[in-house]
């Protein structure tokens, strides 16, 4: 086969994440043999290929990374590595570091595509966003693919629906639904339709030992995450939302505890607002509702919210189990009956 039609993958983080996509790698790559990976990168070490005849083993990678004495490398490093390929490349990026997103218009310009879970990149400045844009493909005939699926919805197909109702010239209206398997958690646990639930900092602290919340809880419950994942889904339909700053996003941190100095410290001093939350489940059960976590795109009023709503028991949103995401698009084209994405997110 041509080494022209050859894939060369580059990967930067091998952690949690990106070790599973090294897994997926392992059993995949054998059906597509122009396909290899030729480069991983973590926070202390790297292993390459030393030269693009040779293919990194995907058995004994961890092995073989921890045995490297190769300094880790910067996104510049990795592009001066892949610039000579002799082929196709793929930056593969599983960080959330905010350098790496900001290196992505270098790739896409020399025609490397990105894959990346990094919302980063596609909610912070908007200047980043535009550029990223102007420097793929759908800018420039002669850049890189951006995908970016997982940065929304996780394995769910958020983006690419929403790019197909786009493309395909149908009229996007409203998007509402809950974009956080935490948030689900929680809530589905602490106020579920049938009723009663636990206590608020009770269900904190399920949802910290299932690995649901990240390790300091806060970076959950202050709504951040949710408010980027709005960010990126208003600007692929038209909206130019400067940042997650742009508009209301609800914290669920009592303010008080903001400044506990660690996830365990702020879990530990939790219980004494449990009230505050109690408060929140019971005006809403006195209306026959339930409350939920969820963001908002409103497209008549460009309004973008993150936070509490109550719903009716009998709504999808009210009757999520687990951590199901569920993210509803409202269109002209499918009325009053919306297009349902729903599964774990």
């Amino acid at each position: 086969m041509s080494k022209a039609n050859q894939v060369y993958i580059a990967v930067i983080g091998a952690g949690g994440v990106g070790r599973h996509f090294l897994t997926q790698c392992s059993h995949l790559l054998p059906r597509y043999p122009h396909a290899s990976v030729v480069l991983i990168s973590r926070s202390n070490r790297s292993l390459r290929v030393p030269s693009f005849n040779h293919t990194l083993s995907l058995s004994t990678w961890e092995q073989d990374l921890s045995a490297s004495d190769s300094p880790a490398l910067s996104p510049s490093d990795i592009l001066e590595f892949l610039s000579p390929a002799p082929g196709k490349c793929v930056f593969v990026d599983n960080t959330c570091n905010q350098d790496v997103a900001a290196s992505y218009p270098s790739f896409l310009k020399k025609g490397i595509s990105i894959v990346t879970p990094n919302k980063k990149a596609f909610s912070s400045d908007l200047g980043l966003w535009q550029l990223i844009l102007e420097s793929s493909d759908r800018g420039n005939a002669q850049g890189g693919l951006v995908y970016h699926e997982s940065s929304v919805g996780a394995g769910l197909p958020i983006i690419s629906t929403l790019r197909d109702l786009v493309d395909t010239g149908d009229e996007i209206q409203r998007i509402e639904g809950v974009f956080s398997g935490t948030m689900s958690f929680l809530f589905n646990n602490f106020a579920p339709v049938e009723g009663k639930g636990g206590k608020w900092s009770d269900d904190v602290t399920k949802a910290k030992n299932a690995g649901y919340t990240e390790p300091d809880p806060r970076d959950d419950l202050n709504g951040a995450d949710v408010a980027r994942k709005l960010v990126i889904l208003a600007r692929i339909v038209g909206l130019q939302i400067e940042s997650i700053n742009s508009f209301p996003v609800q914290s669920l941190i009592p303010k008080e505890l903001e400044q506990c100095e660690s996830g365990d410290e702020f879990l530990e001093k939790l219980p004494t607002y449990d009230g505050d939350m109690e408060k929140v489940k019971t005006e809403a059960e006195g209306k026959g509702k339930v409350v939920r976590f969820v963001g908002s795109i409103d497209m008549a009023s460009k309004q973008v919210k993150v936070g509490l709503e109550e719903f009716d028991k009998g709504h999808p949103i009210a009757g999520l189990k687990g951590s199901d995401n569920i993210i509803s698009f409202y269109t002209k084209r499918y009325g009053s009956n919306p297009l349902v994405i729903q599964g774990a997110g």
